[in-house]
This record gives structure tokens, sequence and C-alpha cells, in this order.
């Protein structure tokens, strides 16, 4: 039988390649309009906004290249993007097999829960780096047409893995929820939920004078202290992988104490 691991990455190859390539395409054509920016094409249009808005949306400082990236790019469209490739993936990792009735057949084989479980979300993570390393790509091979040489390829580099680790979490989410529920309906409203709450959380918290909630968010420890600017946030991507970590252990505790659905 092939690696479980190596089988999902090959069954999920259009999926994975359509959301590398459509990340890729739309983070670099969005990145194009910098120029237009910083020459102040923009600027009375932000100007419009209000200042909570602007605060909330970190336009401040759109007309620098890591204010404008940080933003529009890498603030909403990217991310969103990223995060709907994990939440797919996780939700189709346990929940979406069970639903389906493949579960069954795949276990009736010599593969553990845990094995299945570990190999699924390695190939989440495989997959999740392949589209931020795509990303990485796109940004550095329009970086100089775009004027975006202010960033070096070090903070590009940083705020990829940061982008890698923001949905390999959610997909682990996913993931976790599917484990424990074996419902497929149950894996994608509930880690979406999170994710709109997660990315509201840090967006508002400031507004409503609540910057603690911010920690609460994985969105903070993914873009919040500016990899743009700051280059690798380690402690960030610490957390980041930890509850990764803590939330792989309690899907495998979960998925080995329950009875598959049937």
């Amino acid at each position: 039988m092939p690696d479980v691991l190596t089988k999902t990455l090959w069954d999920s190859r259009r999926s994975l390649a359509g959301f590398a390539v459509g990340t890729a395409l739309v983070g670099t054509m969005y990145a194009g309009f910098y120029p237009q920016v910083a020459d102040g094409a923009m600027g009375q249009a932000v100007e419009g906004f209000s200042p909570a808005l602007r605060e909330a949306l970190n336009m401040e400082d759109i007309a620098s290249a890591a204010g404008y990236l940080g933003s529009s790019v890498f603030g909403i469209i990217v991310p969103l993007i990223a995060v709907s490739y994990g939440i797919a993936t996780g939700t189709r990792a346990v929940a979406g097999d069970e639903e389906a009735g493949y579960l069954d057949l795949l276990l009736a084989h010599p593969v553990s829960r845990t094995r299945l479980l570990l190999h699924r979300c390695g190939a989440l993570t495989v997959g999740a780096f392949t589209l931020a390393g795509l990303v990485l790509l796109a940004m550095l091979a329009v970086r100089g047409s775009a004027r975006l040489e202010t960033i070096s390829v070090d903070q590009f580099a940083a705020q990829c893995t940061a982008l890698a680790l923001l949905a390999t979490l959610f997909g682990t989410i996913a993931v976790t929820i599917g484990a424990a529920t074996g419902s497929r309906a149950a894996a994608l409203g509930g880690s979406a939920g999170i994710g709109v709450l997660g990315y509201v959380a840090n967006t508002f918290a400031g507004q409503i004078s609540a910057d603690a909630i911010r920690y609460a968010s994985p969105f903070h420890y993914y873009i919040g202290n500016e990899p743009l600017r700051n280059g690798f946030q380690w402690a960030d991507l610490g957390i980041l992988s930890a509850t990764i970590a803590v939330l792989v252990l309690v899907a495998l505790t979960a998925f080995n104490r329950r009875d598959l659905t049937s």
C-alpha cells in the first residue's frame, strides 16, 4: 500500500495546485498595484476612511511597501485563500473520508489511526508550505517591477513562513473537530467560525479597547508584529507551531477513543 502521506498529496494534487497558483496570482496582481499607491493615486480614497477603520485595516502607512502589502495582500487576500485551503484540506482529512465511507476501507489495511492522522496532518503541512513557497517565489518575481525592493528576501520569507503556519493551524483545527465528531459539517463550520472570530478579534479589538483579545487570535501571531518590516518573529512562529502540536495531540486522543460512524 502506498505511503499515506504521499498518497494523500497525490490525491489532492489538483486542489493544491489550484489553491497555490491562485493564491500566488492574486497576491502578485494586488502587489502590482503598489506603484500607483506609492505615487499617491489611491491616497484620497484611503484618506476618506475613518481613522478607526484605517487603524483596524492597518492602512495608516499604506504608502510604504510593507504597509501596503501588510494591509491588503498579506493582511486580507492571501491569508483568506490560504486559510480556506487549510480548512478544506483539514475537513477532508478525517471527517470527509469518514462520511464518504472511505475511512473504514482504509483502516481495514494495516494502517493505524495514529499513523493515518499524522500522515494526513503531514500532508496538510506540506501543502501549506508549498502554497506559501509559491507565494514567496511570485512576490520575489515581481519585487523589482512592483517597486517592493524595500522589503528584503528575508522579510518576505518570514511573512510566508507565518502564512504557511496559519494555514496549517486552521487546517489542524478542522482535522481536530473532524476527528472528534466524524462530521464534515462540524469540521467545516467550526473551523470557519473560529477563523472569522479570530480575524475579527485581531482586527477590531483596538476599536473596543480590548487589545488583550488579540493575543487569543492566530492572526495576531501571523502578522501582528509585522514580519514584512521586522523579519522572522520566532516567538510568534513558536506559538503557532506549539498550538498546532497541541491540536494534533487532541485530535489523536479523540480519534483513537471514539467509534467510527458507518
